[in-house]
């Protein structure tokens, strides 16, 4: 059953439904996609099947809950990336951002996907790109253009900084490190990579490792650094 201590029926709607995507997710992890059903989300959420139908009609419209809420997570970045005046901090921040927002549901929510590609395929449009694909690549191209030197290199390794949770998730499978490891790590590599990017050396970003807790604190560490 959810941890969740309000009865059923005084659940918000929003609340019921945020309940329903973090059960199916724990469920799809745990036991398997297509060993799933409706009814078993449900019965963790007490409530009854046509009340969880109220929500989403399937498993899929469930799953591309999950996605429609990263896409929806990157575009409200790049609308602030976009908001702000044209300094370089501003990719520190941004960059940051991304990696700060992902939760333990949002982790698991990788690994679920990275399991399961031939269901992402079959849901995928012909003629679309995923929201949070899109979103993210022109979040990537809106930071590139803010870059001192923008280069091909430096845009890879942009794109290499957001993804690092993704590839921290990867990295993770077979070995003991928990969520708080994983997130952790994440953070370290967006932050080097960051640096590189706008300092030109490592030894910046080491140095705003240790003096700094978040990447924005880089600009300055460029400066002592220079």
């Amino acid at each position: 059953m959810t941890t969740d201590a309000t009865p059923p029926a005084r659940r918000s709607g929003s609340r019921t439904r945020e309940l329903a995507q973090q059960v199916a997710l724990r469920l799809f992890t745990e036991q398997g996609y297509e060993a799933t059903s409706l009814r078993q989300i449900a019965d963790e959420l007490g409530i009854n099947k046509a009340s969880l139908y109220y929500h989403f009609d399937g498993k899929e419209a469930i799953v591309q809950s999950l996605l429609d809420q990263r896409g929806d997570e990157a575009e409200e970045l790049l609308a602030w990336v976009r908001a702000q005046p044209p300094a370089p901090d501003v990719i520190a921040e941004a960059v940051s951002r991304w990696v700060d927002s992902f939760t333990e549901e949002k982790l698991q929510g990788i690994r679920f996907l990275t399991a399961n590609p031939r269901l992402l395929a079959g849901m995928a449009r012909a003629d679309e790109e995923p929201r949070v694909g899109a979103g993210l690549t022109q979040l990537a191209d809106e930071l590139s253009a803010r870059l001192p030197s923008p280069s091909p290199e430096s845009a890879v390794l942009l794109r290499m900084a957001l993804l690092s949770i993704n590839a921290a998730v990867h990295a993770a499978a077979g070995t003991s490190a928990d969520d708080t490891a994983i997130v952790a790590a994440a953070r370290r590599a967006a932050r080097i990579l960051t640096a590189d990017l706008l300092c030109g050396r490592e030894r910046s970003a080491l140095d705003a490792h240790a003096g700094a807790s978040r990447l924005s604190g880089l600009r300055d560490g460029c400066s002592a650094t220079a």
